[in-house]
């Protein structure tokens, strides 16, 4: 009885097993299969799906077979398979497809059109089953039968769904970019609802679209839309958004404007383009747009935050002209004190305070009164702790900038320590780190930039990996942090507005060490000092000499942009936001003598061949094209 138990215990472990080895072999077929496909072994392939197909008809094996039989041109076996599927599956209209596509291998294109022409025609009412024969048509790349199937699905089911994100889809991909635009604007049509889709879709479709051609289908169609009916509220709303896209802030400006009269916003969608075009760098459209909003709107607090920032943009707007005018910035500076005195004690002015300070300071050589206003703003601000905290942020700045490290890195480090895992807080890490530089603190400066890498603002962390990649690249092999460290002090130098001095260090850098690697990061400050004084064509100079000589750098790029946007100065090169900061100061260049349209083009034409991975390249190629007169959009 003991041993019959056994045997019965036995044969049942057996029976339980079984299936899993037989699963686990078809696994392993398969994946042999596989194998022999990938590896171009199609006889072999064929062979073996044709016994697991036969064992376990599933759609994998299927697929892998007839794309076997397809390759070695057997296309009789294939026909009979496909066959004998369509009649299994009267309703799957993939197999239907398939013996279409088989008869255009075989070169009875006039047999396929037929069939594919039928299966459209026999249609039902259905989202499932069009949906199912188009993709059918896309998976055998018949992208014109696909659309076919589509518009004939929209007939169909008129009113209630119109295929527009599909056929969307595959006229971008077949490259009708008219037709594109068209079904996107169809879309909003069809359904407003559809708006925060369509948006998120063009985000996409013009993140993919170097040379502008879908951005400009789109605008010119939205543009013809919006002429013929005016008073559409929707496309409007589409007109606005697409002009913030393609950084067309005037035109924004003007689509902003109608929608604020229109709609009675009192200025509130003005007042947040504004914002949006001084982030941006276009201080002029901002100053503008702030300027209606003090003109028109009545709502106090947003005149006031208007009049706050409209003096922002113009401190913006004279600092990125070289030389900096001192006449423009007396007058400015006359205006904040205006503008305080019309403030009064609202809270909402004391962001004017904390810029006029910086003004004073890093510009006008009045630290002593900048100080004495941030350390008031600071001791009446708690209640605020953000704005608190980007005064002593100010206040740093301004003690580093007037030769007192140590109470700058004190102000940085209470910052960091109140918002640790904030932007500000990062932002005041960065600035430590920065301070540390320097001074001379490489590894500590290193260390601290190294956490920043991974910040969540983007700008913070490119700056962080940009200076620790600095330090990196130049200590040397045996530790020596001479080089560095006079870089560093006539980095410092140029913080603290003595360029004269930050040159002095930077030629006595380039005379005692002309072989090290940091000789290229020289020049481009030298560079960047030149263009700060106005002295454009010293400028051009070193960027020639760096983009000649030391051009296989991770410098020769940027040396190569910066000499075709002073070339190009004229023209309206905007800044991206994947562009350095230090980018900035070229746009508002005044001086005649560097304008050269041919030169430009050259140079653009240099960072395409050269640099195809450059961040600059798709910049570049759009610069190229529109000096070459092509018509695209900025």
């Amino acid at each position: 009885m003991k041993n019959l138990v056994l045997l019965v215990a036995f044969i049942s472990l057996l029976t339980a097993l079984a299936p899993a080895r037989v699963r686990a072999q078809a696994v392993t077929d398969e994946q042999l299969g596989l194998m022999y496909y990938n590896n171009r072994e199609f006889d072999k392939a064929a062979s073996l799906f044709e016994r697991l197909f036969e064992e376990k008809p599933t759609l994998f094996n299927y697929t892998y077979l007839l794309a076997s039989l397809l390759e070695i041109n057997d296309y009789d076996r294939a026909e009979k398979i496909v066959k004998r599927q369509a009649r299994k599956n009267p309703n799957d209209a993939r197999y239907v497809i398939d013996q279409g596509y088989i008869l255009l291998r075989t070169n009875q294109g006039n047999k396929a059109q037929k069939i594919f022409e039928q299966a459209i025609k026999d249609l039902p009412a259905d989202q499932r089953k069009i949906s199912e024969l188009a993709s059918a048509f896309i998976a055998r790349r018949e992208n014109n039968y696909a659309i076919q199937t589509y518009q004939k699905g929209k007939q169909l089911l008129s009113g209630q769904y119109n295929f527009g994100f599909e056929l969307a889809n595959l006229y971008e991909i077949s490259g009708s970019y008219e037709k594109m635009a068209d079904e996107f604007i169809g879309l909003i049509e069809f359904n407003s609802d559809y708006l925060n889709q369509v948006q998120s879709r063009l985000q996409n479709t013009f993140n993919n679209d170097p040379e502008g051609l879908k951005s400009e289908a789109f605008r010119i169609a939205l543009l013809k839309k919006v002429q013929r009916n005016p008073d559409d509220m929707l496309m409007a709303e589409m007109m606005l958004w697409l002009s913030t896209q393609l950084k067309d802030f005037e035109a924004a400006l003007i689509q902003a404007k109608a929608l604020d009269r229109r709609m009675s916003e009192n200025g509130s969608r003005v007042f947040a383009l504004a914002g949006m075009s001084a982030a941006n760098g276009y201080y002029k459209t901002a100053a503008e747009a702030y300027q209606y909003v003090i003109d028109r709107s009545s709502d106090v607090s947003l005149v006031v935050q208007s009049k706050v920032e409209i003096l922002k943009a113009e401190y913006e707007q004279i600092i990125s002209t070289h030389p900096v005018n001192r006449t423009d910035l007396i007058a400015l500076e006359g205006k904040y004190n205006k503008t305080l005195q019309e403030a009064g004690n609202n809270p909402l002015a004391f962001p004017l305070m904390r810029n006029l300070a910086h003004l004073q300071a890093f510009y006008l050589a009045k630290t002593g009164e900048a100080i004495n206003m941030l350390e008031n703003l600071i001791a009446i601000t708690g209640n605020n702790r953000m704005l608190q905290a980007e005064c002593k942020l100010e206040l740093a700045d301004i003690m580093l900038f007037t030769g007192e490290p140590w109470e700058a890195t004190l102000l940085y480090s209470q910052v960091e320590k109140a918002f640790k895992n904030e932007p500000i807080g990062h932002e005041a890490r960065f600035r430590n780190a920065r301070l540390s530089f320097y001074i001379g603190e490489f590894n500590w400066a290193r260390a601290q930039l190294d956490v920043l890498k991974a910040a969540t603002s983007k700008l913070i962390a490119n700056d962080a990996m940009a200076l620790s990649l600095l330090i990196t690249d130049n200590i040397g092999m045996d530790s020596s942090f001479v080089p560095l460290g006079t870089y560093a002090r006539a980095d410092l130098m140029l913080y603290r507005n003595k360029p004269d001095d930050a040159l002095a260090l930077l030629d006595s850098l380039l005379l005692a060490f002309p072989g090290h690697p940091i000789v290229d990061d020289a020049l481009m400050k030298q560079a960047e000092i030149n263009i700060r004084q106005g002295k454009i064509q010293e400028a051009i100079a070193i960027y020639r000499k760096v983009s000649e000589e030391y051009g296989d750098g991770i410098l020769g790029d940027d040396a190569l942009f910066n000499l075709a946007l002073i070339f190009d100065h004229n023209q309206p090169a905007m800044p991206d936001e994947t562009y350095d900061r230090s980018m900035l100061f070229f746009l508002n260049i005044q001086e005649p003598s560097a304008k050269d349209r041919e030169k430009a083009m050259t140079a653009y034409q240099d960072i395409l061949m050269k640099y195809p991975g450059s961040l600059y390249t798709v910049e570049a190629r759009k610069r190229f094209r529109a000096l070459r007169g092509d018509e695209i959009i900025q």
